[in-house]
């Protein structure tokens, strides 16, 4: 199979933008298209490429289709508008956090246009999307997997095989079930530090240091919460749908979740009470109201 040269890139959102700007950065030949009108025009003018009016005239004479949007219901929009439209040949490459139930019906029909397809969720957030650090979860083929490494190497250094087509979905949906419980729980771990007394800048820097520390402790508490910005640049209804999708995996396995099932219970909460279009990080806000503590510090 031909190496790919061309891509289409569907969805230029918070991740997705810096992510196709690594790919042209990288010299592909990369159409970008986005639902928010002029937002592809944008990208062109201040990184390159070429701007299609939708998908389907993006993926025309494409190798390869990049799809990340909020849900496998749009992918599944996407696939259906572009599949008739497609080469035999063409890889469709799904970076968004979906179902893997939905993404193997979706493989399973573009299959049959002799259209390969992988997931490839990613995390790392925004700020290793822009510097090309991501760390990519796939499941797929390994004929398909490793035609994709070269394109999914310009936008991320850790690339996980996990499985067959969905596999990199489940992971990602679970790896996100993790950040999230180790987020609310570190949160309270402050909250009952700051009432002791303790500095909880001061609690962040030991936690890093020691046995509790936590992606969160790392990256999030210093950075997003104490200092009150809020703003790492993924959403709130982002991380309770895929807390939705790790408990999906949780029930078709039979698996007993009752924590993981308070986790998503109290991030509902959070998004319930705060409303839509505020950042993951917010959920502070939550566990703050129900201690009656506002976490200061790292001023």
């Amino acid at each position: 199979m031909a190496a790919i040269r061309s891509i289409a890139f569907a969805g230029i959102g918070n991740m997705g933008w810096p992510m196709a700007a690594n790919l042209v950065k990288a010299g592909f030949d990369v159409t970008v298209c986005d639902v928010t009108p002029g937002r592809a025009a944008q990208f062109v003018a201040e990184v390159g490429g070429k701007a299609a009016a939708d998908a389907k005239a993006a993926a025309a004479g494409a190798d390869c289709v990049i799809t990340i949007v909020p849900t496998s219901k749009q992918v599944a929009e996407v696939a259906a508008l572009i599949g008739p439209t497609l080469a035999k040949g063409t890889l469709v490459i799904d970076m968004t956090s979906g179902q893997p139930a939905k993404t193997r019906e979706i493989a399973a029909e573009l299959a049959k246009r002799g259209v390969a397809m992988i997931d490839a969720p990613v995390s790392g957030g925004v700020p290793r999307a822009k510097t090309g650090d991501l760390a990519i979860m796939l499941g797929g083929e390994e004929a398909d997997l490793d035609r994709a490494e070269p394109v999914l190497k310009a936008m991320g250094t850790s690339l996980h095989r996990c499985g067959g087509i969905g596999a990199g979905q489940a992971m990602k949906a679970l790896n996100n079930l993790s950040s999230a419980g180790t987020f609310l729980m570190g949160i309270e771990v402050l909250l009952i530090g700051q009432r002791f007394g303790l500095d909880p800048a001061k609690m962040v820097d030991v936690l890093n240091a020691s046995s509790g520390m936590s992606n969160s402790s790392q990256r999030k508490f210093k950075q997003y919460v104490l200092n009150r910005r809020f703003d790492d640049g993924f959403g709130m209804e982002l991380m309770v749908k895929d807390l939705g999708i790790a408990l999906e995996v949780g029930r078709e396995t039979q698996t007993a979740t009752p924590f993981s099932a308070l986790c998503k219970e109290m991030w509902a909460a959070a998004l319930a009470s705060l409303g839509p279009g505020h950042n993951h990080t917010h959920a502070a806000l939550l566990s703050e109201k129900l201690a009656g503590e506002t976490l200061g510090g790292n001023k």
